[in-house]
């Protein structure tokens, strides 16, 4: 009887563990909603938490240059928490920073998904993309490995780790110890369009005798969507839903 128990558990995991492909079905679909159109634009504030300190931001595109990335208020001090910001605020549209940047490159063509629970898991290489040209995306691509929670039901991702499956070389010299990057998901109702809505990062590096940690979250709130114009909406709802808006 305990054989035939283990013989059924056995085949029950089999069940629940095939392919799927990027190019049809569930991941298709989840790769669809994550490729936003360039001309979707997104306001938000921002929480970069660590152990040591909370920092608060808040952007708006619609704001006049030099205004649109704005300190609400710092507790605690950190300087990872200040270089996470300079880089943020500092890039051309801090927005982009919601939307996944070539996820459907990054991920090959079959994939071998889990079902476990409510959720999808799906474990995958990441891949260079077109995008990924310098020496830290080829690092990157060969050296991390990366996990996708899909929801069946919205068939939209809730969640991408990167993970390093063990201590390496670093991309800039010293040694990698350990390396954890997380980013959860939400998909905008009106448009069907997947965000990043918070991320984390964990690492440990060693360098000349010194063993560094960098740990911080990234917690978005009051988040807008919206178009660079309103004929770029009505033309992306057009293609989306093939009814004419008003």
């Amino acid at each position: 009887m305990d054989k035939m128990k283990g013989v059924t558990a056995m085949l029950g995991a089999l069940i629940l563990t095939f392919l799927v492909s990027s190019d049809d079905g569930l991941l298709d679909a989840a790769l669809t909603a994550a490729e936003a159109p360039k001309t979707l634009r997104a306001a938000f504030t921002v929480d970069i938490v660590s152990d040591r300190a909370t920092h608060t931001y808040d952007f708006d595109p619609r704001r006049p240059v030099g205004q649109r990335w704005q300190q609400v208020s710092a507790t605690g001090t950190d300087e990872t928490l200040l270089e996470v910001a300079e880089s943020w605020g500092g890039d051309a549209a801090p927005d982009s920073w919601l939307f996944p940047d070539d996820l459907r490159a990054s991920v090959s063509e079959t994939e071998a998904a889990e079902v476990l629970g409510p959720a999808w898991r799906i474990r995958y290489d990441h891949r260079m993309s077109g995008n990924d040209t310098g020496p830290l995306d080829a690092w990157a691509a060969s050296t991390l490995q990366a996990t996708a929670w899909i929801d069946p039901i919205s068939e939209t991702f809730l969640r991408i780790d990167h993970e390093l499956p063990a201590p390496v070389r670093g991309p800039n010299g010293g040694r990698l110890l350990s390396f954890q990057q997380t980013y959860l998901l939400e998909t905008d109702p009106r448009y069907g369009t997947s965000y990043v809505a918070a991320f984390a990062v964990d690492l440990k590096a060693r360098a000349a005798f010194r063993t560094f940690d960098a740990r911080y979250e990234a917690r978005l709130s009051s988040i807008e969507l919206f178009f660079a114009s309103p004929s770029a909406e009505r033309a992306f709802l057009l293609r989306k839903t093939g009814v004419e808006s008003p």
